[in-house]
C-alpha cells in the first residue's frame, strides 16, 4: 500500500480525488518524466489553434490538421478529407512542422501522438494538439509515447465522465522508463532504431498508395475514346429501373466516374462478367453462432478475424484479432479479397498469402472465384476499388445510415477497366513484390538492408515488416518497464 504525499496533491492543483491521485507502480524506478526530455517548458506556441469550420474551403494551398490525424495504429499522422481541412489562408497560423516533430493529442483522443514523416511548411496543427520541444532521445521517448504504460498513466490522471476528456498538459507528469542495464545505451539506440525503420516502411506505404492511385488516375485519363462526357437529367425510366430516389446516384460526378471508366479505350468489365461473386461475411452474434472468446494475440484452433474496420486505407491490415468458436465459420481463402460492405465501404484486402483460418463478419463481404486466376488480377482488382474509393465512388451508391451499406449485387457490378497487362504488373509490384526480408545478425547488419529493402518492397510486405517491428519494439518496451534485460535481436524470422 502506498500513502500519498503532500507534494503529490500539490502537482495536482491540490485535487483530493481519488482517481486522481492513483499511480501505475512498476518494477523499474529508474525513470523520468516527460516534461525531462524538452529541451525547454511548454509555450503557447507549441499549441495549436482552432480557426471554426467557417473557415473551411473547398480548395486552399493552406491546411488545418484535425485531432483524428493521429490513430493509435499509425506512427505518422493520417492525412485524408476526414483528417485534414484546406482552409482560407487568411487565418493560417504557421506552425513550423517539420520532419520528426511529436504532436500530441491533449483533447478527445488523449495521449494519441505521431511523428511527422516529412516538412509540412503549409499545415498548421489543431487546438488539441501540441508539439513537443525535443531533441535528445527523441525516439525513445515517441516509443513509449505509443506504449501503452504512457496511455494508461494518462488515463489515470485525466478526469473521467466528461463527453470529451481533455487532459490538458497532463501528459507531461507521466513517467517514462529508461534502461537500468549496464548497456543502457546500446538499448536505447535499439529502441530508437526500430521506431526510425517503423516510419520509414509506414511513409513508403503511403507514397506507394499515392503512386497507385496517380497510375491508374494516369491511365484512365490518357487512354478515353472519343466521346465527350455530357451531363443529362435523369428520366423516368432511369429512376424506374434503378428503384433509387436519392439524388446522390444521379449526380454529375458519379456520372464523370463511371463515364471515365466506361470510356476506357481498352474497355471494361464488372466483376460479374469477370467470373466474380461475392459472399457475405457470418453473423457473429452471440445469439446466432454461440458463445465466443475474443483474444488480440494467435491461440490453437482460433479464427484469425479480418474486419473491415482493421483494414486501413491503404489495403493493409493494421490490427490482428482471433476468436474462438465452437461452430464451424466460413473460412476465407488465399486469393479473397475482403470487401467492407458497411460502414466502411470500400476499404479493401485481398489475401496474397494463405491465412489458415480466416474469416470476416457480417459487415464484410469476400470477393471470390472458384476458378483459379492469377494473384496479379485480383491484386489489380482490390487497387481499382480503392481507387474508386478514393473518388467517393461508394459513398453515392451506399444507403443507409451510419456510413451506409453496399449490397451483394452492387459489388459484383463494379465496374474495372482492361488495362495492358504491362500496367497491371507495374501497378501489383507496387502493393506485392514478394520481397523477403534478409537475415541480419548485427545494427550494421539491419541498417544495410533496412533501407534498400524498404524502397523494393511492395505495399503488403511493407505492412507485414512494419508489423513484426512494433511487435519486437513492443517487446523491448516491455522489457525495460518491467526491469529485464532486453534481448536485442535484428532477425525478424523468430517472429
Amino acid at each position: 500500500m502506498r500513502s500519498v504525499r503532500f507534494n503529490d496533491i500539490s502537482i495536482n492543483n491540490s485535487n483530493l480525488a481519488p482517481s486522481q491521485l492513483e499511480i501505475l507502480s512498476i518494477p523499474n524506478e529508474n525513470t523520468q518524466f516527460v516534461r525531462d526530455f524538452l529541451v525547454r517548458s511548454l509555450q503557447k506556441k507549441d499549441n495549436g489553434i482552432e480557426v471554426g469550420s467557417a473557415n473551411y474551403i473547398a480548395d486552399s494551398y493552406k491546411f488545418f490538421v484535425k485531432a483524428k490525424a493521429l490513430q493509435s495504429h499509425s506512427f505518422i499522422p493520417i492525412i485524408n478529407e476526414e483528417t485534414v481541412s484546406p482552409i482560407r489562408p487568411q487565418v493560417f497560423c504557421k506552425c513550423d512542422l517539420k520532419e520528426s516533430d511529436i504532436i500530441i493529442s491533449k483533447d478527445s483522443n488523449i495521449g494519441e501522438v505521431v511523428m511527422l514523416d516529412r516538412d509540412m511548411p503549409n499545415h498548421m496543427l489543431s487546438g488539441a494538439l501540441y508539439k513537443l520541444p525535443v531533441k535528445d532521445k527523441k525516439y525513445y521517448l515517441f516509443a513509449f509515447l505509443k506504449h501503452s504504460y504512457f496511455l494508461k498513466q494518462l488515463d489515470v490522471m485525466t478526469p473521467k465522465g466528461a463527453t470529451i476528456r481533455h487532459a490538458g498538459k497532463r501528459f507531461l507528469n507521466c513517467k517514462i522508463p529508461l534502461p537500468a542495464q549496464s548497456n543502457k545505451n546500446e538499448i536505447v539506440e535499439y529502441v530508437e532504431t526500430l521506431v526510425k525503420s517503423i516510419i520509414a516502411k509506414e511513409r513508403e506505404i503511403k507514397d506507394k498508395y499515392l503512386k497507385i492511385l496517380h497510375e491508374i488516375g494516369v491511365e484512365i485519363k490518357n487512354n478515353q475514346n472519343a466521346a465527350k462526357f455530357t451531363s443529362v437529367v435523369p428520366k423516368y425510366l432511369d429512376v424506374l429501373s434503378s428503384g433509387r430516389l436519392d439524388a446522390s446516384v444521379y449526380s454529375e460526378e458519379l456520372k464523370k466516374i463511371e463515364f471515365s471508366v466506361e470510356n476506357y479505350i481498352n474497355g471494361y468489365e464488372t466483376l460479374k462478367d469477370m467470373g466474380y461473386h461475392a459472399v457475405r461475411g457470418p453473423n457473429l452474434a452471440v445469439s446466432i453462432i454461440g458463445e465466443t472468446i475474443y483474444t488480440n494475440a494467435p491461440s490453437p484452433n482460433f479464427y484469425k478475424l479480418i474486419q473491415p474496420t482493421d483494414i486501413s486505407v491503404y489495403g493493409t491490415i493494421y490490427k490482428e484479432r482471433y476468436l474462438g468458436n465452437r461452430s464451424k465459420l466460413p473460412t476465407l481463402k488465399e486469393g479473397d479479397i475482403i470487401f467492407g460492405a458497411e460502414g466502411n465501404i470500400g476499404k479493401c484486402l485481398v489475401l496474397c498469402e494463405e491465412m489458415n483460418n480466416a474469416v470476416t463478419n457480417y459487415h464484410g463481404m469476400s470477393i471470390t472465384i472458384e476458378e483459379d486466376r492469377p494473384l496479379r488480377e485480383k491484386i489489380f482488382i482490390s487497387l481499382f476499388i480503392l481507387y474508386l474509393r478514393e473518388k467517393n465512388y461508394f459513398e453515392y451508391y451506399s444507403v443507409g445510415g451510419q456510413g451506409g451499406s453496399f449490397g451483394k449485387e452492387k459489388v459484383e457490378n463494379i465496374i474495372i477497366p482492361c488495362f495492358p497487362p504491362q500496367v497491371v504488373k507495374d501497378l501489383v509490384r507496387l502493393y506485392y513484390s514478394n520481397e523477403k526480408f534478409p537475415f541480419c545478425n548485427s545494427l550494421c547488419d539491419f541498417r544495410k538492408s533496412d533501407a534498400e529493402w524498404t524502397r523494393e518492397a511492395g505495399l503488403f510486405e511493407l505492412s507485414k515488416m512494419s508489423s513484426r517491428l512494433k511487435t519486437k519494439l513492443n517487446l523491448a518496451l516491455d522489457c525495460i518497464v518491467n526491469n529485464k534485460d532486453v534481448l536485442i535481436n535484428y532477425n525478424f524470422d523468430d517472429i
